[in-house]
């Protein structure tokens, strides 16, 4: 099959699946771009546990995992269909790392769903979840990635879903697409080294503003496993989207062809 890129996505707040933006027309023209994939291998922020798992069931449920929001987020169905192909053919590529199927407490949740439907919104391309073990450093996370570039030779996309700056308890909302300094500043750090050698994205928790961008690491860590992608293949990072929203989440995206 013809090889897929790979596609790091900052998804945002939830409601960015009803509100278009040209953050996610971005999203949407990398899908036109790239060809059809046989099926995605997510890895969202929101899947963020002590183990590797992946979701291997026949219909995977779409998970509202948040609140707050108008009835109509709430609404959204994004009934794409599993891939056991998919899920034992990640398990081997990750071998011997062990990885738990999981064939019923999981699904596709907003990080997943909220950028899917924009990019497939018939829901018709399969879909698994691959999960995020919090117990691994940054360095493994990227030899992950690195080991499912594999799975581009055979019509996969992988698909990282987080955000490069993600700092809730610091949102303003009243700036809808700019950010606070130091957000700009991490952002345009991330931007660079991806365009440079995206395996130094690892290097990220050495910088001192770090814990400012992410005081939790789940929403960079997505970004990873699409790093060590570009480092298997020797392949840089392009910039498909940019920039902040509401002061300290950064919307950057980026593709490994």
């Amino acid at each position: 099959m013809e090889r897929v890129p790979a596609l790091f996505v900052g998804h945002g707040s939830p409601m960015n699946a009803l509100q278009p933006s040209r953050h996610t027309m971005a999203w949407a023209d990398a899908a036109r771009s790239m060809p059809v994939p046989r099926a995605i291998l997510a890895i969202s922020a929101h899947w963020y546990v002590g183990a590797t798992a992946v979701t291997s069931m026949a219909s995977p449920r779409t998970i509202h995992d948040f609140s707050g929001f108008p009835p109509e987020l709430f609404a959204v169905q994004y009934p794409a269909p599993g891939s056991a192909w998919l899920a034992s053919r990640t398990a081997e590529v990750l071998a011997p790392l062990g990885v738990v199927h999981d064939d019923s407490a999981w699904g596709l949740d907003h990080g997943t769903w909220s950028v899917l439907v924009h990019m497939y919104p018939a829901a018709d391309v399969p879909v698994v979840q691959l999960s995020i073990d919090a117990r691994l450093g940054f360095d493994e996370h990227v030899r992950i990635g690195a080991s499912l570039d594999a799975l581009r030779d055979e019509g996969v996309l992988i698909l990282g879903s987080g955000n490069l700056v993600h700092n809730l308890g610091r949102i303003d909302w009243s700036n809808d697409e700019g950010g606070h300094a130091w957000a700009v500043e991490f952002d345009a750090w991330t931007r660079e080294v991806l365009v440079d050698d995206p395996s130094r994205l690892a290097s990220a928790r050495e910088r001192r503003d770090f814990t400012l961008a992410h005081p939790t690491p789940d929403h960079f860590v997505p970004a990873l496993y699409v790093a060590g992608v570009a480092r298997e293949s020797g392949s840089a990072a392009r910039i498909v989207s940019g920039g902040c929203a509401l002061g300290s989440i950064s919307m950057t995206s980026f593709v490994v062809a």
